[in-house]
């Protein structure tokens, strides 16, 4: 495999020995430090996929021009609010917080070659897709390849006389099970699948990439094991072609006549072929687009998402608080902001270990998502702090909300304590409309100052600004 080529800037000689300790003696990664941003300007831009760590002492000001967001880690060596105020304002998407673990830099690291890899191979399926495109635009007038494979099978059933008439896909690797994409019956099949253990005329079709024709499907050796689901079903003949693109089997056409029906002839045997050799680009196309879909879904989940614990990230609650804000001072809509601590969370990773204390923050994060409204926006702050934005609630709601959640957590057993009782959970709450709520982010600031009293005052309590 190929290696990772990494860019390191920071001034910091502490990080710098962590980042050195790290890369030693790692095969998969090329780790060059540099001395200014200039360098590093230099070399990112020479044309290969480069990972860049940047330190927050003042080489992210300096970098982040020039570096990709997106396949930059950034190092929070500076006070927390200070540095993520720097992540935040240079629009970086991925950063690590001091005290560093190589874990969590593996694991961002790790984020940034999937991406890369991603990228790079959709670079080149989208040059493929042009080409597929402008070869469905000369079979129809629609560049949907779902519409011309419907076209297709619609021109088949048109023409031969068939019970069913099918354009069938495999995934690569499946064995198992096949999707019907496109039918005559029903041109926009929703997740209708194939169990091939059913159909042994297509898995010798798949098999062996070559066209199958069972003339009598009651007398056929290869239907015997299904006869009794043919008989009851009428079949007479069945033809199966295989589409096959660059040696691979993706899918196929499949057809089938009812008892009454004679066999195919030699002339619809050959039209169906030529129709399977058209349908190879649309069907690619129509896998190649459903999987850019979801691999576009699941990069966008990545990026507003806490990778440890599933909630929103800092980033994406910045983005929400300041268009809420907005929404709330426009409409005069109450708002209210929760901020949480576990309390006594550094006492769970010592006494429990620290795997220990990442799944008391999941199972935290799962108890509050599980209990609060689709409309609530609950994010990672940082560590075992979080923050929830409430639209359209009052002081009342948010004090109820908060004492809810409060006896929740209280009363839940967490897994990785065992026996133990439940852990608490510190509450400080901000609320819109206030005086002193000038912009958005004094909301942040005043439910910090409340939750810092309610630690003070003895925690496991709810204290509002």
């Amino acid at each position: 495999m190929e290696k990772c080529r990494v860019g390191i800037y920071d001034k910091k000689p502490e990080t710098l020995t962590f980042l050195e300790n790290f890369f030693k003696g790692k095969k998969e990664y090329s780790a060059t430090f540099f001395k200014d941003a200039a360098e590093l300007d230099m070399a990112v831009h020479g044309g290969s996929d480069w990972a860049v760590i940047l330190g927050t002492s003042d080489c992210l000001d300096e970098a982040a021009p020039f570096v990709s967001r997106s396949s930059t880690i950034v190092m929070v060596e500076d006070e927390m609010g200070t540095g993520l105020a720097k992540v935040i304002k240079n629009n970086m998407e991925s950063y690590i917080l001091a005290p560093f673990n190589q874990e969590d830099l593996d694991y961002k690291l790790k984020l940034v070659r999937n991406r890369h890899r991603i990228a790079n191979g959709l670079f080149g399926k989208v040059r493929d897709l042009e080409a597929i495109v402008e070869l469905s635009y000369l079979m129809s007038s629609t560049l949907d390849p779902r519409e011309v494979l419907n076209f297709m099978v619609k021109k088949i059933g048109e023409t031969i006389d068939v019970s069913r008439c099918s354009i069938i896909g495999v995934e690569h690797g499946e064995k198992r099970y096949a999707e019907v994409v496109s039918s005559c019956e029903d041109p926009k099949p929703a997740d209708l699948k194939l169990d091939l253990k059913k159909y042994p005329e297509i898995r010798k079709a798949h098999r062996l990439g070559k066209p199958v024709i069972v003339k009598d499907a009651l007398k056929d050796p290869l239907m015997k094991t299904v006869a009794g689901i043919v008989k009851d079903m009428g079949i007479k003949a069945i033809l199966v072609i295989p589409i096959v693109y660059r040696d691979e089997v993706i899918g196929s056409l499949f057809l089938r006549t009812s008892r009454s029906s004679r066999q195919f002839t030699e002339r619809e045997i050959k039209f169906c072929q030529e129709i399977a050799k058209a349908a190879v680009n649309p069907l690619y196309n129509a896998f190649l687009f459903e999987r850019l879909v979801k691999e576009k879904t699941r990069l966008e989940r990545l990026s507003i998402t806490d990778y440890l614990t599933g909630a929103y990230n800092i980033r994406y609650l910045y983005h929400r608080l300041e268009d809420e804000f907005q929404r709330a001072r426009r409409y005069g809509n109450p708002l209210g902001c929760i901020m949480f601590d576990l309390d006594y969370f550094k006492k769970i990773n010592d006494t429990y270990g620290h795997k220990a204390g990442d799944t008391v923050l999941r199972e935290f994060c799962n108890i509050i998502k599980k209990h609060v409204r689709k409309t609530d926006v609950f994010a990672r702050y940082g560590g075992e702090e979080f923050v929830m934005l409430m639209t359209h609630t009052d002081t009342a709601g948010a004090m109820i909300e908060g004492r809810r959640l409060r006896e929740l957590v209280k009363n839940h057993h967490f897994k990785a304590l065992g026996d133990k009782t439940g852990i608490t959970v510190s509450m400080g709450i901000s609320l819109y409309p206030d005086e002193r709520v000038k912009g958005a982010d004094d909301l942040i600031t005043l439910a910090d100052d409340a939750l810092f009293k309610a630690k003070d005052q003895g925690r496991d309590r709810m204290v509002l600004a």
